[in-house]
């Protein structure tokens, strides 16, 4: 089971409390942009093989929405964090090379 701490409450939550939001730190796309930025913005995800970043809201708890960092392998769970934030933290880019020192970093 999943178990995911939410950083705006503290509560630690089991993936049943929580709603699955998607990829983090997308480049959102609106009026003005191209039709094919738009249509990347909408439909084209990564889908990786190990250390992922997420949106995640505690719908059964405080309601608010948060980032995780996390592997899609091994469902651990490197760090949660505030969802305000453009890309990830160092200290969570940190987290995750001390326990994968073959992460290669974040890309958008």
């Amino acid at each position: 089971m999943l178990i995911l701490q939410c950083p705006c409450c503290g509560i630690k939550a089991e993936e049943t409390e929580l709603h699955y939001g998607g990829e983090a730190h997308l480049t959102r796309f609106g009026p003005g942009s191209s039709d094919a930025e738009f249509e990347n913005y909408l439909f084209t995800r990564k889908n990786p093989k190990g250390v992922h970043f997420e949106r995640w809201r505690h719908s059964a708890g405080c309601g608010k929405w948060f980032l995780a960092a996390r592997c899609t392998v091994t469902l651990e769970v490197f760090a949660t964090y505030s969802a305000q934030t453009k890309e990830p933290p160092q200290d969570v880019i940190d987290a995750i090379r001390a326990k994968r020192p073959d992460f290669e970093g974040y890309s958008k």
